[in-house]
């Protein structure tokens, strides 16, 4: 693993953010482990979190004009990952969506810079896709052209059919996805770290039934 990718997997398990057990997930499933970005509330925190989003965004070579981060999670991780793009000298500018039209003022569903020219979705993770579907409506409605989707963690296990739900998302919009660590990443953190040796199994078990 890079450093950025390290101190995020460091960051996730110190704010409980990534926990081991048993979970069940929306989708039925019995898994091992199970992610909650919104567990990241504090301003030291956001910051590490976004420069890790930052640096595998640069590292990738995207080439995008603007961030959008779409309600409720994005808001706040588009805004912080802006200003960590600016620290490492990207200046972009960023937008996002509200869950309801507002009708008074400036109107409407978007909050930030006009949506035009290629347009970067930053989420936390992708699970059913309905995020991604409905943030790249919003983007084309605006005459704007979706360039590719940042994440967190790509959990790397199978979605409605043989494929991730990350890859059911680059095949269906041909759009790229970024994430700062996935499955494989997470693995390699269990077999390096005594702490959590008694996951490994059943975290392997889980990846050998779902994985692609």
């Amino acid at each position: 693993m890079q450093p950025h990718q390290h101190d995020f997997l460091d960051l996730a398990v110190s704010h409980s953010v990534l926990t081991f057990g048993e979970f069940t997930l929306k989708s039925g499933r019995r898994s091992p482990y199970f992610f909650n970005l919104g567990r990241i509330s504090g301003g030291t925190a956001m910051r590490r979190l976004a420069m890790a989003y930052a640096t595998a965004l640069r590292q990738s070579g995207l080439s995008f004009d603007l961030l959008f981060g779409p309600a409720y999670k994005g808001i706040p991780l588009v805004t912080a990952v802006a200003m960590a793009l600016a620290e490492q000298g990207v200046d972009v500018p960023f937008a996002y969506n509200r869950k309801e039209a507002k009708d008074h003022g400036e109107g409407g569903v978007l909050v930030g810079a006009p949506l035009k020219g290629r347009v970067l979705i930053i989420d936390d993770v992708i699970s059913a896709g309905t995020s991604v579907r409905e943030s790249v409506k919003l983007i084309e409605a605006e005459g704007a052209t979706p360039a590719a989707v940042a994440i967190a963690l790509d959990r790397m296990e199978k979605g409605t059919g043989e494929l991730s739900a990350v890859q059911e998302v680059e095949k269906q919009y041909g759009l790229p996805v970024v994430a700062i660590a996935n499955l494989n990443d997470l693995f390699t953190l269990l077999q390096n770290n005594a702490e959590f040796g008694g996951f490994l199994e059943p975290v392997r078990a889980y990846r050998e039934r779902y994985g692609v």
